[in-house]
Formats: structure tokens, sequence, C-alpha cells
């Protein structure tokens, strides 16, 4: 967990994630990603001079998938568990026109925002959300290709009709660390049910990524050094001084990717 705890202290320290007495709500699905930050936080919080809680939300999206593993390890991490029976799946089925290939995009806007309304049911002030760094090259890929603009998620950012900031402690952190972390940590995943897994767009830059690796073999890397290397039009670096409630220099804060990407 060495280098997992480093790249969350390093992101904490850039973008000033965490603060004293923050209550937070980690968004859980069960996969690899949201597991292992939700072990991270719990470990960083022991030896953090910041003092947070923590709160696992995890949200049912229907098709039998079943949330007792990821209660089970709330339960060792000694972590408050909250669980939405949304059945979100059937909610988009039921408003697309391809019910037989919903949308994931509106899928997904309308997961994060019952993470949402479950934290600030809990009291929360913060979401936490497990996106890593290369969530954010695809999403920066995505923004490109099928938006036209320069953008990509944001380590902080600050919604104000909910007063929530919503923060992204892993987006130094590269996928392929997680998959080893995963494992030698013995952290317990929860198989998805969701039948359109892999086949989205996100997935679909992930793609695009390898093959340039293959001519580029540092491509990935490149990529994320030019997102804090644009003096010109900054993205999201950590000179622009983020403030406790996500603002950069008195201004509002860049918003994630909008859901047409996800």
């Amino acid at each position: 967990m060495k280098k997992t705890l480093g790249c969350l202290r390093r992101a904490d320290q850039d973008f000033k994630l965490l603060q004293d007495e923050d209550r937070i709500a980690v968004g859980v699905s069960g996969g690899k990603d949201s597991m292992l930050l939700l072990k991270a936080l719990s470990l960083y919080r022991r030896f953090s001079k910041k003092h947070f809680s923590i709160t696992a939300v995890n949200v049912g999206m229907g098709l039998g998938f079943d949330p007792a593993g990821i209660e089970a390890f709330c339960r060792e991490l000694e972590v408050d568990f909250r669980y939405v029976d949304a059945r979100l799946l059937e909610v988009v089925q039921s408003v697309t026109k391809t019910p037989d290939r919903p949308s994931c995009a509106l899928c997904a806007k309308l997961r994060r925002g019952t993470v949402n309304t479950a934290a600030v049911a809990a009291g929360c002030n913060k979401v936490a959300l497990a996106h890593h760094r290369d969530d954010v090259l695809e999403t920066f890929l995505m923004s490109m290709f099928y938006e036209g603009r320069l953008n990509t998620l944001s380590p902080k950012s600050y919604l104000s009709r909910q007063k929530l900031t919503v923060i992204r402690p892993f987006v130094y952190l590269p996928e392929k660390h997680i998959i080893g972390a995963v494992r030698r940590e013995g952290v317990p995943i929860v198989p998805s049910t969701c039948p359109f897994d892999g086949y989205t767009n996100r997935q679909r830059m992930k793609d695009l990524i390898k093959e340039l690796r293959k001519t580029v073999p540092r491509a990935d890397e490149m990529m994320f050094f030019a997102l804090s290397n644009t003096d010109g039009y900054n993205l999201w670096d950590k000179a622009k001084q983020y403030g406790t409630d996500g603002a950069v220099n008195g201004e509002s804060p860049q918003r994630p990717i909008n859901s047409t990407t996800e």
C-alpha cells in the first residue's frame, strides 16, 4: 500500500483535498478502484494529522447485485455503510429509446446524483470518487474527440446546489498499480452485474491509449504530464491554489466532464 498511500497523500497536499472534521462519503461500487480507495482512506486517517470520518455509499443498480460483500468489508475497516436500492438500470431503460442498449452516460449521471443525495442525508460535506490516472487521460480524450474541447476530471470541484465538494484522491495513481495492490492486499471485489460493462466510449479510449503506447511507449505518462504543464491554458494545476471548498483563486472551480462522455 506504500505507493497507493503516497499517491493519495501527494494529491491531498497538491489539491488540499482533506481538512480536519471532514465527513467524507465514498462512492463504492464494489469494483477494484473504489474498494481500494475505501481501504486507502481508512488507513490514511490513522496516520494523517487530519481527522475525518468515512461513510461508504453503495447505489443499487438492480440486476440482482448483492452489497453484502461491501458491507462486510466496511465492518472490517470500521467504516459506516449506506446502501441505496435505486435500481438505476430499470430507470434508465424506462426513459431511453433503446432499452436493450441503455445510456451508460445517463446511468453514470444518475448514480453520481444518488451518491450525492445519500451523502447529504448522511451529513457529509465531501464525496470521494475513485477515478484514477487512467480515467483522467481517458476523459481528456473523450472530451477532445466527442465534445471538441479540452477538459478532464478535476481533482476537486464544488457542487453549489448540494453544497458538496467532490474529491478524487487517486488522480495520481495508475490503474495498473491498483490492479496489483488489490491482489497483494487481498482487497475483496464484488463483481458488477451490469451486462453492458466494457462497451463504452471510455473503454474505446482505454483501447486507444494502449494502441498509442505501441508506437510511443510512454504516451500515457507524457499525456498526464501535459495536463499539469500547460501554462497558458491550465486544466487543473496545483499552482492554482485550490481553496478548501474547491474554488480556484476566488473563482468557481472547474467542473468535472459532463455526462455525455462518461
